[in-house]
């Protein structure tokens, strides 16, 4: 069964990008991107999507 993503990948890499971990995800792919900054990513995508709903 394909894995369906909830982001879009375009979301996670400007987020990526706005945390200093651009340029690895490029480089080298999701894989190299520590759990530690995945959280964080998914985090600010979460408060984002929160801010959005209370507009």
């Amino acid at each position: 069964m394909a894995k369906q993503s909830v982001m879009s990948d375009q979301l996670k890499y400007a987020i990526a990008q706005q945390m200093g971990v651009g340029e690895t995800v490029k480089r080298e792919g999701w894989g190299s991107v520590s759990s530690r900054d995945c959280g964080r990513i998914v985090r600010t995508a979460i408060e984002m999507a929160e801010r959005s709903m209370t507009r």
